[in-house]
Parts: structure tokens; C-alpha cells; sequence
């Protein structure tokens, strides 16, 4: 069985498509990679393989979204059928997909759509609800985002949940971190902090009402405490940025742009707690490395959140700026608070594993174990 993936729309590892797509490719059992071929741009040849000996197909196409966009409506089938895949598993459909399957095709879907769908052209809503109908199956990384799928139109029999993983040798309770300062070239970053790992990419991901929360703790409790930001700089980066600058508390507002997902393990660990209050999140998956890593969570009560932490987190409105401060000030004053919730959260994380979400991939799609 010889079975492509698709590594248009990732970003080049960037976002949570390409983090996503490294996960699996690093979990595939050895003795398998010879059934998988990775194909986009040749910038991407060594980008989502790392080490492992998994083959690479180079597409000719410009690196931009339109013209990947075109060559998924026009030209894909083509390439499919020279390369004679018998199965294509298309991890970014919300950038990315066909309208017509000459070879079966896996989606994945790590987003809730009809929020995902917002900024999207109508043309690529009309493509991306097409293809999905087309498809042969999908894969959804929770009930959330499934019973989303079912309202966009999509039947239910053609989607399976399964959840992502987490990357357990990355992120686990680092007990030796007893410095003052987190060291992460390039950064050096002072303890204590709380810490909020998502793109800056528009006002769901509720950057602004982080910041104000964190303004009332700091007034409120006169701790010590920073507030480390850190995501890719999207469209909504310029105006949280100057919100930090502007605030009365700036020196204590750290804002890192991109951060190598590797490196967040310790960033994790080293934190008096993870705060994610974005919401309409489809996975969620930050908050379960954070829990790995053995720090307490406060997260939104929205989207998956929910689905994912079980009962570990404090969970707030993320509207709710008096909410989200009162959940700081809990977790960092209230010490058996924060031991059962770090307690629970680890065991919560161990439910999730990224060669779990794999083997379980593998079944679906009918590659023999």
C-alpha cells in the first residue's frame, strides 16, 4: 500500500497543521515508513522528517496559497495517478483540498470549520465543502469539531474522532528547574510567569482580555509575576503589541513571536501556570502539554477546551476579565489548590499520546499492524 501525504498548507511547520504533521511522521512504526511518501515544495524536503528515512516527493508550485489553492482544484489528480498512490491523507484541509478523489483521501480536521470558515473566500468555502463531501473519510480531533463537521452538512458516517497526542519526551515535570531564569536561547526569561502559547492571529484567541486580567492580579496581589505571550505574529499581532507597551505593567509583558515547538517543553515547566483563554479552539492541545509538564491550567470554557482537560483545569468565561484574574490569584495563593490540579492534569495528559493518535490512523486507513 503505498500512501502520500500531503504537506501543502502546513506552513512549513509553523502552525498547528505542520507541528501536527511532524508529530505523526515521528510516531510512524519503522517498519512502515516504506508504504508513506511525503510530496509539496521542495522547501519542505527535510522540514516534517527529521531524521527518519521517509521519502519525499518534490511538486513544482510556488510557494503561495492561491496557486496551491489551484493546483489542488486542477492538477492534483494527475500527480496522484503518475505516482500511483492508492491513498492521500490531506492534514491541512482548511488551507488546502481537492473537489474531485480519482485516489481515496483521508482529511484531517483540527479546527471547529464554521469559525475556521469566517475569513475564508467564498470560492474556498464552496471548494473546502466540496471536497470534504467528496472525500472518503475524516478524521476529527474531537467531538467538537465532529459535531460541528455535521451541522457544516457532512454525514456523520464518513468521521471518526481521534484525538492528538502529546509528545511525552518533550514535555513531562522538569523537577531540576530551580533557577531564577528559564534559559531558552535566545531568551532569558525571569520567574515567576504565567505562560499563553497561541498565535497571535485575531481577537478569539483573546490576547487583549489576557492582558487586562493579568493588569487586576498584578493590582490586586502586587506579585511578582510575568506574563509570557508567545505565537507566530499574525494580523492581530501590531495592536496586542502596543497594548502590552502601553500597559502599566509592560516591563512584566513578555512577547516572544515564534517559538520552536520543541523548545516549549521547558517554557512549560518552568511557568507558575498556563493561561489559555482563546476560544473556538478545536483541540487544544497546549493545554494538555502544559499539564504534561506538570504546571496547573486555567483555560476558557469554550470549544474543546472542555473535552480535553476533564477535570483538571479552572475553567473561566473569556470574557469575563474579573474571571480570569480571580483564576490566577487562586492557582498561585491556594497551595493545595494547585497540587491537586497539577496532580489531576498528569493524569489527565496520560491518556493522550502522539504513536496512540497513530496506530489508530493506521487502522482507519487499513494499513496492516
Amino acid at each position: 500500500m503505498k500512501i502520500g501525504i500531503d504537506t501543502f498548507g502546513c506552513d512549513h511547520a509553523r502552525s498547528g497543521f505542520g507541528s501536527y504533521l511532524i508529530s505523526c511522521i515521528a510516531n510512524i512504526p519503522t517498519d512502515l515508513l516504506d508504504n508513506f511518501e511525503l510530496f509539496g515544495s521542495e522547501l519542505d524536503r527535510y522540514t516534517y522528517s527529521s531524521d527518519r528515512p521517509i521519502k519525499f516527493n518534490s511538486v513544482s508550485v510556488l510557494d503561495s496559497l492561491v496557486i496551491e489553492r489551484f493546483w489542488h482544484l486542477f492538477k492534483i489528480n494527475k500527480f496522484l495517478k503518475k505516482n500511483k498512490y492508492d491513498l492521500v491523507i490531506y492534514p491541512a484541509v482548511e488551507r488546502v483540498i481537492p473537489i474531485r478523489f480519482k485516489t481515496k483521501g483521508v482529511a484531517i480536521v483540527n479546527s471547529i470549520i464554521s469559525k475556521q470558515m469566517e475569513s475564508s473566500s467564498g470560492i474556498y468555502k464552496w471548494q473546502f465543502k466540496r471536497g470534504l463531501k467528496k472525500i472518503s473519510k475524516i478524521i476529527a480531533a474531537s467531538n467538537v469539531i465532529k459535531e460541528d463537521l455535521i451541522k457544516f452538512g457532512i454525514s456523520a458516517e464518513k468521521i471518526t474522532v481521534i484525538h492528538n497526542g502529546i509528545e511525552h519526551k518533550l514535555f513531562y515535570p522538569m523537577v531540576d528547574l530551580n533557577e531564577d531564569e528559564i534559559q531558552i536561547h535566545p531568551f532569558a526569561i525571569k520567574r515567576p510567569y504565567f505562560i499563553y502559547g497561541s498565535n497571535i492571529s485575531g481577537p478569539e484567541k483573546k490576547h487583549e482580555e489576557l492582558i487586562k486580567a493579568f493588569e487586576l492580579f498584578k493590582k490586586r496581589t502586587g506579585l511578582p509575576h510575568r506574563l509570557v505571550i508567545t505565537g507566530s505574529e499574525g494580523n492581530y499581532f501590531n495592536y496586542i503589541n502596543d497594548l502590552a507597551f502601553n500597559s502599566e505593567y509592560s516591563t512584566d509583558i513578555f512577547i516572544t513571536g515564534y517559538f520552536p515547538h520543541e523548545n516549549f517543553g521547558k517554557l512549560y515547566a518552568g511557568a507558575e501556570a498556563c493561561v489559555f483563554p482563546a476560544v473556538n479552539e478545536g483541540v487544544g492541545l497546549p493545554i494538555l502539554e502544559a499539564m504534561a509538564s506538570g504546571i496547573p491550567v486555567l483555560c476558557s470554557n469554550s470549544g474543546a477546551l472542555q473535552e480535553m482537560g476533564g477535570d483538571a483545569p479552572i475553567y473561566f468565561d473569556s470574557n469575563n476579565i474579573e474571571e480570569i484574574a480571580t483564576a490566577m490569584q487562586l492557582v498561585v495563593e491556594d497551595e493545595e489548590k494547585r497540587k491537586s490540579m497539577i496532580e489531576k492534569g498528569l493524569e489527565r495528559a496520560s491518556n493522550f499520546s502522539w504513536d496512540k493518535t497513530v496506530l489508530e490512523t493506521l487502522k482507519l486507513i487499513g494499513v496492516d499492524l
